[in-house]
């Protein structure tokens, strides 16, 4: 049996069933502070070389995908055990696809930090601005995506979705920045090889960030806009506000 509470979301008659809920959520939030603080201390240690920051990156991937299993195994419990319907359900599938694309998150956080060890002589050419510039947005659109996340907020997952396609842009101008440089001036391939790569899973944790604000769309709307373009997503929240 359901009840609404005072903020318009579902309740339980059973106090246990409104624990679980509340206790995958609150985890799918820790994870999200530990991919955080991972992609901070690779970014970090990235700019300045800081060499500890970089293997505490690496370390922390370990406790990421603990928690992964952790929380799979907490959801694949509740949707055996409870067997929700409606926005129960939509709660758990959506934790659950939020929490598989943290834990790739982290898998390309520790590549970042991997190659990142590699960079033995600095940052090639114009590599420090690139990577400068495209970590800020791929950290705010983690970031953000966590709190849309924790408030239900579908406008800023919406935000979210529309900087992935600012972060590809920006990816492009760079590799063809490095691509021309490591022509004209071949004694910088391999370090911007290494600036190619770290580049590289910048862009795809900000495709996993956006992937994460879509599940929260999914879970606030009830609509599922994983394979929808930006026009597609604005147009199909508009129709839905008006509703």
């Amino acid at each position: 049996m359901n009840i609404t509470n005072k903020d318009g979301h579902v309740g339980h008659i059973s106090q246990q069933f409104n624990t679980e809920l509340d206790e995958i959520l609150t985890h799918l939030m820790t994870m999200g502070g530990l991919i955080e603080q991972q992609l901070k201390d690779a970014i970090l240690g990235l700019k300045s070389g800081d060499t500890d920051l970089l293997q505490g990156a690496i370390k922390a991937d370990d406790q990421i995908n603990i928690m992964e299993m952790h929380l799979d195994e907490q959801c694949t419990r509740i949707i055996a055990r409870r067997q929700p319907a409606a926005s129960d359900l939509r709660l758990v599938i959506a934790i659950s696809k939020a929490v598989a694309d943290l834990e790739r998150m982290g898998d390309e956080i520790c590549r970042i930090a991997n190659s990142a060890n590699k960079l033995t002589k600095g940052f090639p050419g114009e590599g420090y601005a690139q990577v400068r510039h495209i970590s800020d947005l791929v950290a705010t659109m983690v970031s953000d995506s966590l709190t849309a996340f924790a408030r239900y907020d579908a406008d800023l997952a919406y935000q979210v979705a529309k900087r992935d396609d600012e972060v590809d842009q920006e990816y492009k101008f760079a590799m063809r920045a490095l691509v021309t440089q490591m022509m004209e001036e071949p004694q910088t391939i391999k370090q911007s090889m290494h600036i190619i790569w770290i580049l590289r899973s910048l862009e795809r944790v900000g495709d996993h960030a956006q992937n994460v604000a879509q599940h929260l769309i999914y879970l606030v709307k009830g609509i599922n806009v994983s394979h929808s373009s930006v026009a597609q997503m604005h147009a199909t929240l508009d129709m839905d506000d008006k509703h």
